[in-house]
């Protein structure tokens, strides 16, 4: 049974001065509140004594009840808890992020120091209220960002996800019993993000187009991992028997420096590859290193991005005639997974194919393009009823 109680402090001498002082303030017109008679006293789950004092008597019955309900459903939180500010928590929060990428954990800082804490750095966390979160995102969408320009959707989402993991922290670690980060209307997406579906025609046009990166291109296009996985392929990782590729690193760009680390989400993975570029990229590798990069860049070393897209990746967009699809490197990816789900792969395939952390993030994305096997199910049913209906003939021609 929790144990909480009232106490009257009307005979304790620190009330009594308090109390006198407060009518002495009151007779020059003071409009101070008066002092806490009443002290509502109890244990935490900790064991520590806690207390709270309140000037009526049927307030602190309330609170006396509240704080018993709580303790006894066991969804007790100490009132004081709520008060620690929003960039606390938030660094907290960041902190106990042990297992996010470099690039992941660069992008969480930047969305906090330009867009959390700058407007609720100082808030105590308990304050946050739906409302508040609401006016916030239709600020981003309306206030100018570092450019001048108003955020783009996708960077609002992200900066309303980064105050979503902060309070869901808060909830966890017990300072607020709610989220207020919950059912909010979010921007749609900006038309940069949208996917993009090459057909194996354009697909081949656009590696054709490539040059001495061809291989590359089809590895990216029918393969679907990313960019910074491809430009860490190392020999040693190309299965050619097996018709794999293991996928363990990729590059990140590090104030201007590749660093090569773990893939993203830590999901390391082998993926398919076409027999009918296996070869050819088995003869690539051939007399390489097990440790040398597989894809290099003119000189050797890492691919960068950025000088592969304006010396390779756009002129060759251009060239095959695929100008205004907005196509990039990464999207690929897009491309690789509806041509998996149209030769007959499930949702797990891609989901391992792509790298995706669940089954759900993949239907998520591409569940449009599964088919929907609603003409299988009619058809399933058609036979059963004509079984049905068979029998029902027979049985009524016996009679």
């Amino acid at each position: 049974m929790a144990r909480v109680w009232i106490e009257d402090r009307a005979n304790h001498a620190d009330y009594q001065a308090a109390y006198e002082g407060w009518q002495a303030a009151k007779r020059e017109g003071s409009k101070r509140l008066a002092p806490g008679r009443w002290r509502v006293r109890w244990y935490g789950p900790d064991g520590k004594p806690k207390a709270r004092t309140f000037a009526k008597l049927p307030q602190a019955e309330a609170e006396k009840d509240a704080i018993t309900a709580r303790l006894e459903k066991g969804v007790y939180r100490d009132p004081k808890s709520g008060k620690a500010p929003v960039r606390v928590v938030a660094e907290e929060w960041f902190t106990s992020k042990r297992k996010i990428g470099r690039t992941t954990r660069r992008d969480y800082r930047d969305l906090l120091d330009n867009y959390v804490l700058p407007k609720w750095g100082d808030w105590q966390v308990a304050a946050v209220q739906w409302e508040d979160v609401n006016a916030w995102v239709t600020d981003l969408e309306t206030k100018p960002g570092k450019a001048g320009k108003p955020l783009g959707a996708a960077r609002i989402i992200k900066a309303y996800r980064v105050l979503s993991m902060v309070m869901k922290h808060a909830v966890f670690s017990k300072r607020i019993a709610v989220s207020p980060c919950h059912d909010h209307e979010l921007p749609r997406p900006d038309d940069e993000d949208e996917h993009v579906y090459l057909t194996y025609d354009q697909l081949e046009r656009l590696a054709l187009a490539a040059g001495e990166y061809r291989l590359l291109i089809l590895t990216l296009g029918y393969c679907g991992i990313r960019w910074a996985e491809a430009s860490a392929v190392k020999v040693g990782r190309l299965q050619v028997p097996q018709r794999r590729i293991r996928i363990v690193q990729n590059y990140t760009d590090v104030s201007g420096r590749l660093e090569l680390g773990p893939v993203k989400n830590h999901e390391k993975r082998s993926v398919p590859l076409p027999r009918s570029f296996a070869d050819e990229l088995g003869t690539l590798a051939r007399g390489r290193r097990a440790d040398d990069l597989l894809f290099t860049a003119p000189e050797g070393g890492p691919l960068r991005y950025a000088n592969f897209r304006s010396r390779v990746f756009d002129p060759a967009v251009k060239e095959a005639g695929l100008e205004g699809m907005g196509i990039t490197p990464h999207k690929l990816r897009h491309t690789a997974a509806s041509l998996a789900i149209a030769a007959g792969a499930d949702v797990k395939v891609v989901q391992l194919m792509l790298g995706h952390k669940d089954a759900s993030m993949t239907l998520n994305i591409y569940g449009h393009l599964f088919p929907d096997r609603l003409d299988e199910v009619a058809d399933a049913l058609d036979a059963g009823r004509k079984v049905a209906l068979a029998l029902a003939d027979a049985s009524l021609t016996d009679a």
